[in-house]
């Protein structure tokens, strides 16, 4: 089953909230209706692609149109499952129909097995890429931001904490959270 994608709310240079997309667009909403609705910036976790939603209405309009619905459809949504279009080549059909337990178990076992390949690599790299983005947008301007960027991709963790721990308190928090996972030990 898929995990649930976590979210980031920063307001300035302090962190609003941070959870669950239903939770950080409550405290989101609440935030933007109060006295000081200062703007937001909103960063997807996983990817640290910057986000945007729509939060006209009441707290409930905006979850409503906001939170994801489940989908319906071909598939076994009860169990997780999703039905989606692929494009492939026809040598690449006629090899999955020669499989044993069809197309789609195939493809399930293919992408099970590319998954377990090098998981700790992909993930400090994932974990690299979506640090470097959110730290362009909150610290591209703070002095080290290029040399803590090179030891972010470089995977010098100690040197990485030394140059961000200047930075304020909510963001250099943040940005070391996202990026713990990039400083695994790897064969690169």
């Amino acid at each position: 089953m898929e995990a649930t994608s976590t979210y980031t709310v920063f307001a300035g240079e302090r962190l609003l909230v941070a959870g669950d997309l239903p939770t950080i667009l409550a405290r989101t909403k609440l935030h933007l209706d109060g006295a000081d609705p200062a703007g937001v910036l909103i960063f997807e976790d996983e990817s640290g692609r910057q986000v945007e939603f729509d939060f006209t209405g009441t707290p409930q309009e905006v979850l409503e149109r906001e939170a994801p619905r489940p989908r319906s459809g071909p598939g076994r949504p009860k169990l997780g499952v999703v039905s989606r279009e692929v494009s492939l080549l026809p040598r690449h059909w006629d090899w999955l129909e020669r499989e044993p337990n069809g197309i789609s178990a195939a493809l399930r076992r293919l992408v099970e097995e590319a998954s377990k390949r090098e998981p700790d690599r992909q993930r400090a790299r994932r974990a690299r890429d979506a640090t470097s983005k959110v730290m362009t947008v909150l610290a591209g301007n703070r002095p080290g931001f290029e040399e803590a960027l090179r030891a972010l991709y470089a995977k010098e963790e100690e040197r990485f904490a030394k140059l961000v721990r200047k930075w304020p308190v909510d963001v250099r928090k943040h940005l070391t959270r996202l990026a713990e996972p990039s400083f695994v030990a790897d064969e690169s």
